[in-house]
């Protein structure tokens, strides 16, 4: 009966798509037509892989209709924050370092050997990394947003939770969609699909879309080359072809093909706070080369103008196909279905970076292709399921074969070796007054043969006498390359028993076995590293003059890009594990308005490698190698229908504890991922749904209440004890990315005007409480609360063959920080001896300049669609 059910759900979807949007457990209703659903019963949901109305899920399930997100303005699935409380997603410095977070749980996205946190999956097709996910969504059925521990249906990497994304499937009703728009900051949009039967058993569904926009970030060139004076543009291209075949009533294919690509340029930060390093860039650069200080060196205030002489562009291609088949057998085990899923996909960037983000010449990346990340994978799972009268049942396989490329790359300016000369001198200068500040000190370390008597006057007379040793090159110094590859294969199982009308037990299992394994070439070229080593030659000169400083002297010379340690530098690991993860629920209906449960769920999300320059002082890291992250999850919740069906009020409580949370911080010269001991995520999850009695006019609210914070460690509980200085904030104190409070409230109104006419209106609003941006917790990175609002006034036919749009995004033009970094080689943050606070962060010594990377502004603009 496949052919007959699929047509009616063919037919059906403009009903159960304009089903509105849920909070933290649910799912709720939206803008919709007159002949809309009226009732919290047609919120249908596919969390545990089969279809169910919303509250008869013992899952926190946020439930997003393609009508939902397109009256909040939803293109990406960074726009979905502002549906969904408790979530938070950010991206750094590029689009293809994006990262979700669910309860305050996620990791920043920069380093591509750290796998999600938060699993995507669009159309059955698990992706990997989160940034892959992060395209423009193009024509969608729905989004759920599930969260806690999926690992059980959903796999591993899912330890936070799941945005599970299904796109609109072929129609055997002949269609055709447009719509063409114009926004501020000259943003241009054009996209397309058509639909409809090639025969009676097959149809075909195929999207197309393009949009542009100027940047919304003004840019100081400083001395250049960077042609761009505007950054955090926008020219993306999408095209989505669909073949759905039933060839008789108990089998389906689906055939999706896809292909995206960005070419932009994107993204320079900014300096919310600069130090004393200043007067530096500001001599080497045309202009001022940053953000002036503020008096006292304090926070500057809200400033979309950056600073980067050199280019910031982006390549994005993400392409891919896929294949899922069902099987109706009525006659094995009562009835069951057989699904397979295949998938190859393939992502790729190239990209360029102004290091330093100033508008001197210090340190850059080249888009040229040696400096950017690939992921391929191939995918294959089977589902066999079925059910009886006490008994939902499903076993199932899944395997991964995923190729992991990063090639890097650093180009040494002009202005660096005068730069470090200035930063050096200036740090020997506030010890002994007596020694200048000077362009021309590095020579005085690196002079063949130097002694201790040379590079003291050298040093007394700022390079001027007893130096002529060598600076940096200028030009590229680094080319590295890593290969991780992973094979993954797991066993899965989830069933229901119905133990009565009332009361259900769910058990799921799932038993993963992971293989990952890393070559990687780590190569100094051009006489890069010289430096390094004709300074290390001088180690006894050094540590004779300078004494207790001569560590940091050698370590700023020999930083991970220009370490002699890296020369011709091969690695080569390898490691498997496994893990058993599941849950177990019990829910039980009190009568047909009230579902109460309890869940416990145990998630796992696999070890990985640093695909990076690690290094504890100046000697690289002998593994790459991070341990595995699990969790264990509590929950309890109630989810009520009331008011005839119409009102929705759900609520849960969560204690979720992670062990070796895989933390990915900045260390100022390297991404690298330190495994936390332990992490506790605790909350309540609340939301409510209500359909008026008014026509056409409904009212959604959620709140998510966060109680994230690391448990107590030391230095001995690290992996690289080394890394405990810059993580010394971090034990018992709030985790980065999760405020207390998050809110969220929609009003939405869609009704017939006569006429052959409809109107209406929606406003979609999100609160946050402060909370801090950057993994290791410094002050200066706090964001303070903040709300933004979308709002949206539309007029077109009945028949919506016409529809008129105008639409603003954060109307308030609300100024907040998406990530808060350390400013690399302008300054310190935290000390080498532990400080009165005990902690090695001392605000009064705090010399740091600060960046972020900032949120969109006020945007607005008018959309026109047509629909046949």
């Amino acid at each position: 009966m496949r052919l007959t059910n699929l047509l009616r759900s063919t037919a059906s979807v403009a009903v159960v798509g304009a089903v509105a949007f849920g909070f933290a457990g649910v799912a709720s209703a939206q803008s919709v037509p007159q002949d809309g659903p009226t009732t919290i019963d047609d919120i249908i949901v596919t969390a545990q892989k089969r279809e169910q109305n919303l509250q008869d899920v013992p899952i926190v399930v946020t439930s997003l209709s393609a009508e939902t997100l397109q009256d909040a303005g939803v293109r990406d699935i960074k726009d979905l924050q502002i549906l969904t409380p408790g979530l938070t997603v950010t991206s750094t410095s590029s689009e293809a370092s994006t990262t979700a977070r669910i309860r305050g749980v996620g990791t920043v996205g920069d380093n591509p050997g750290l796998e999600s946190s938060v699993g995507v999956v669009i159309d059955g097709v698990y992706r990997s990394r989160n940034s892959v996910g992060f395209g423009d969504l193009g024509e969608l059925s729905r989004i759920e947003v599930l969260k806690g521990p999926q690992g059980t249906l959903f796999g591993k990497n899912t330890s936070a939770g799941v945005i599970n994304i299904i796109s609109e499937a072929p129609s055997f009703t002949p269609g055709f969609n447009a719509e063409i728009g114009v926004g501020n900051y000259g943003a241009m949009n054009a996209s397309g699909s058509v639909t409809g039967p090639i025969s009676d058993q097959l149809a075909f569904r195929v999207y197309a879309g393009r949009r542009v926009r100027d940047g919304f970030m003004n840019i100081d060139v400083g001395d250049g080359p960077r042609p761009e004076t505007d950054d955090n543009n926008q020219d993306f291209s999408t095209v989505r072809g669909q073949l759905l075949w039933l060839p008789n009533d108990n089998t389906s294919f689906r055939l999706i093909a896809d292909y995206s690509s960005r070419d932009e340029y994107c993204c320079v930060g900014t300096q919310i706070r600069t130090g004393p390093t200043y007067p530096f860039v500001d001599g080497l650069s045309n202009g001022t080369g940053q953000r002036p200080p503020a008096t006292g060196f304090g926070p500057l205030p809200f400033s979309r103008t950056g600073y980067a002489n050199r280019s910031s562009g982006q390549e994005v291609e993400d392409k891919g196909v896929s294949l899922e088949a069902n099987f109706d057998m009525p006659s094995l085990f009562g009835g069951a279905t057989l699904t397979s899923v295949t998938s190859w996909r393939k992502w790729t960037s190239s990209l360029g970076q102004d290091v330093d983000y100033t508008g001197a010449d210090l340190l850059y990346r080249v888009q040229d292709g040696d400096y950017g990340y690939s992921v391929g994978n191939l995918t294959q799972e089977f589902r066999l399921a079925g059910q009886t009268d006490r008994f939902d049942w499903l076993v199932g396989v899944f395997a991964t074969k995923e190729d992991i490329g990063r090639t890097d790359s650093y180009y040494f300016g002009s202005d660096y070796t005068p730069y470090l000369s200035f930063i050096l001198s200036a740090a020997l200068n506030r010890a002994n007054p007596a020694l200048p500040v000077s362009p021309n000190d590095i020579g005085c370390f690196t002079a063949v043969g130097q002694t201790p008597a040379g590079l003291g006057g050298c040093l007394a007379t700022g390079g001027a006498a007893g130096g002529g040793g060598i600076g940096f090159i200028t030009g590229q110094g680094v080319e590295d390359n890593y290969d991780q590859e992973s094979t993954s294969i797991a066993l899965f199982t989830n069933n229901s028993w119905h133990v009565t009308d009332a009361f259900d037990i769910t058990l799921g299992l799932r038993y993963t076995m992971d293989d990952k394994s890393l070559d990687a070439q780590q190569r100094n070229v051009n006489g890069n590293g010289n430096t390094c080593n004709a300074t290390l030659a001088n180690a006894a000169s050094i540590g004779a003059v300078l004494g207790a400083s001569a560590p940091t002297i050698i370590g700023n010379i020999c930083l991970p890009w220009a370490n002699s340690a890296y020369n011709n530098r091969n690695i080569s690991e390898s490691f498997d594990d496994t893990e058993l993860s599941g849950t177990i629920k019990a829910a039980y209906r009190l009568n047909d308005s009230v579902l109460a449960y309890v869940s416990y769920a145990r998630g796992y999300k696999s070890f990985g490698y640093n695909l990076d320059r690690v290094q504890s002082g100046i000697t690289p890291s002998a593994s790459l190698l991070f341990d595995s992250e699990v969790v264990d999850s509590y929950e309890a919740g109630v989810k009520m229908t009331l008011l005839d069906r119409t009102l929705l009020l759900n609520a849960t409580y969560f204690d979720q504890t992670f062990e070796n949370f895989q933390l990915n911080t900045f260390l100022g010269t390297a991404y690298v991922v330190e495994s936390i001991p332990e992490l506790t995520s605790r909350g309540v999850d609340a939301d409510f749904v209500w359909f008026s009695p008014v026509e056409g006019l409904s009212f959604q609210g959620g709140v998510t209440y966060t109680d994230a914070k690391y448990g107590n460690f030391t230095a001995a509980d690290l992996t690289a004890p080394g890394n405990f200085p810059q993580l010394s904030l971090l034990p018992g104190a709030r985790a980065s990315f999760a405020p207390e409070w998050s809110g969220t409230l929609s009003i939405n109104y869609d009704r017939n005007l006569g006429n052959g006419l409809r109107g209406g209106f929606s406003l979609a609003g999100k609160y946050v409480t402060d909370y801090n941006t950057g993994s290791d917790l410094l002050p200066y990175k706090q964001q303070d609360g903040f709300a933004t609002v979308n709002g949206r006034i539309m007029l077109g036919t009945e028949d919506e063959r016409w529809t008129a749009e105008f639409w603003v995004q954060n109307l308030t033009d609300e100024e907040y920080v998406q990530v808060a970094y350390n400013a690399p080689l302008q300054g310190s943050a935290f000390q080498t001896t532990i400080q009165p606070n005990g902690t090695f962060y001392n605000p009064a010594l705090d010399t740091q300049t600060y960046d972020a990377f900032l949120g969109a502004p006020r945007t607005y603009g008018a959309t026109l669609r047509f629909k046949y």
